[in-house]
């Protein structure tokens, strides 16, 4: 087989193992380790969830941190990632379920406050475009503690704002989007998600994600009661344009965010196809003979608008041969053929252990990658 000249690693994080920067490291490292001296460029990827900010910052953005409330009302530092005028927020980084306290969960109140200040520190800092990653919350408010963070007031009967949260939303009578920050009349902002479900039914941020978020059967029923009526206040108040938000793809990303985002103005795009455009993939992709992608399980959710499906698919659009690597492997080989990659090398086939391959992750995903090296590169 031909050396290849260049190879891509086009890689997302492991999660609860390495990050993607760190995938990068480790594959780079075991694939010198055969070839000393090949010619590796590093591009981690993220699909909007959490991650995408520190893949943007390992693509060159800066990294701007800002004290913003947490999904229970405590303080965290958060951060997002600036180039130029374009700003890459990162929900998960404010209104995140690492935002929780340690086997805490808090379905009807966690808001998403902390991700509105997010978005103006990025106006603040004179973004005209932000692409909004959103994924992997702690939050099921429909986006309304956003809204307020931006200038939104939501009130019950006696005019005092509801409750945060979710379940707060019941006791919703008015809604009054005139204080909203006018900046955002100026702003692309872009809604970056690999999931496309409405606000409530039974494909629902509430139905499908709230019990990952310690929502039980009662609890989902109460937050899809109080999302569909927050709808119907906003859609009395805000006038028809918003008739459709609720059931518009990507509404019910990331607890109802996405429908926030939406009353923001926000365009809706699959989160992988955004990173990859923001991070300079296509140039990188030029350049390279193999592409390296992956993430920490290969499965049915990995075809669904997860990283390495959109890095696969632009690889196989250029002509590009992929291969991934994974912690687990759940794909039989013809799923694999199909969305683009060559061959999947999971840390299982090196350490059947799962316990031992979380963690010594690093050393094992480099004796992967030395097997790369000699299937493809030598």
């Amino acid at each position: 087989m031909q050396v290849t000249q260049r190879v891509l690693i086009a890689a997302d994080k492991f999660k609860g193992s390495l990050t993607a920067v760190q995938v990068a490291e480790r594959v780079t490292a075991g694939l010198r380790r055969i070839v000393p001296g090949l010619d590796v460029e590093a591009l981690p990827v993220a699909d909007g969830g959490d991650g995408t900010v520190a893949a943007a910052v390992a693509a060159g953005f800066e990294r701007h941190e800002r004290e913003v409330a947490g999904p229970l009302g405590q303080e965290v530092t958060a951060a997002f990632a600036l180039r130029g005028d374009t700003a890459v927020v990162e929900m998960a980084e404010a209104s995140g379920l690492q935002r929780l306290p340690r086997g805490v969960f808090a379905p009807l109140t966690a808001s998403t406050y902390g991700s509105g200040e997010l978005l103006r520190a990025a106006l603040d800092a004179g973004a005209r475009t932000i692409v909004f990653g959103v994924g992997g919350s702690a939050t099921t408010d429909g986006g309304a503690g956003m809204l307020s963070a931006l200038g939104a007031r939501f009130l019950d009967e006696d005019g005092e704002p509801v409750a945060p949260g979710g379940g707060g939303l019941a006791d919703l009578a008015r809604v009054d989007l005139s204080g909203l920050d006018p900046r955002l009349s100026d702003v692309d902002l872009v809604l970056a998600s690999d999931v496309d479900n409405p606000l409530t039914g039974p494909k629902g941020a509430p139905a499908v994600y709230g019990p990952q978020k310690g929502a039980s059967p009662d609890d989902v029923a109460t937050l899809d009661e109080a999302l569909s009526h927050f709808a119907k206040v906003v859609e009395a108040e805000a006038g028809p344009r918003t008739a459709g938000y609720a059931t518009a793809p990507g509404a019910g990303a990331a607890g109802g965010i996405g429908y926030g985002a939406l009353l923001l103005g926000a365009r809706f795009r699959p989160g992988i196809e955004v990173m990859l455009d923001v991070l300079g993939f296509a140039p990188a992709l030029e350049r390279a003979s193999l592409v390296i992608t992956g993430e920490g399980s290969l499965d049915e959710q990995t075809l669904h608008g997860k990283a390495p499906a959109g890095v696969a698919a632009a690889a196989r659009a250029a002509d590009k041969e992929v291969v991934a690597v994974c912690g687990r492997l759940a794909l039989p080989p013809a799923a694999l053929g199909r969305a683009g990659i060559r061959r999947a090398y999971p840390l299982t086939e090196v350490e059947p252990d799962v316990v031992k391959c979380i963690a010594d992750a690093g050393p094992i995903l480099e004796r992967v990658a030395e097997q790369i090296a000699r299937d493809f590169l030598c």
